[in-house]
C-alpha cells in the first residue's frame, strides 16, 4: 500500500474547510428550552451563545426570586444541552469524513 502524502493533505484541507463551514452554520442555528412549564425560555445558538431569556410576567409578579433564579438556570442548562447535541450531530458529519486509522479514537 502506497502512502500518498499529497492526497492526505488535500483530504485534511477539505475536512478543515468543512469543519469551519459547519461552525459558521452552527452559529446561525438556534435551540430553545423551557423550564417551569414554560415560565422561563432560554434561546441559544449551536455555538453555545445565549441569545435570549424570556420570563413570563406572572412569574415575576410572584416576587419569588429563588424560584426565578432556579428556573433561569434550569432553562439555560437545558438549552446548553440541546446546543451541544446539535453541535455533536452536525460535527459528526465532518468526523465521518476522516479515514479509519486503527488505534485513533476521535469520539
Amino acid at each position: 500500500m502506497k502512502f500518498d502524502i499529497q492526497n492526505m493533505m488535500q483530504q485534511a484541507k477539505k475536512i478543515h474547510e468543512e469543519a469551519e463551514k459547519m461552525k459558521l452554520e452552527l452559529a446561525n442555528k438556534f435551540v430553545e428550552a423551557e423550564s417551569g412549564g414554560g415560565f422561563v425560555t432560554a434561546k441559544m445558538t449551536g455555538t453555545n451563545k445565549l441569545v435570549s431569556i424570556k420570563i413570563a410576567p406572572e412569574l415575576v409578579a410572584q416576587n419569588d426570586m429563588a424560584m426565578l433564579e432556579d428556573l433561569i438556570v434550569a432553562a439555560v442548562n437545558k438549552a446548553l444541552d440541546k446546543a451541544n447535541d446539535l453541535a455533536t450531530n452536525e460535527l459528526s458529519k465532518v468526523r465521518d469524513m476522516l479515514p479509519n486509522i486503527p488505534g485513533l479514537n476521535l469520539g
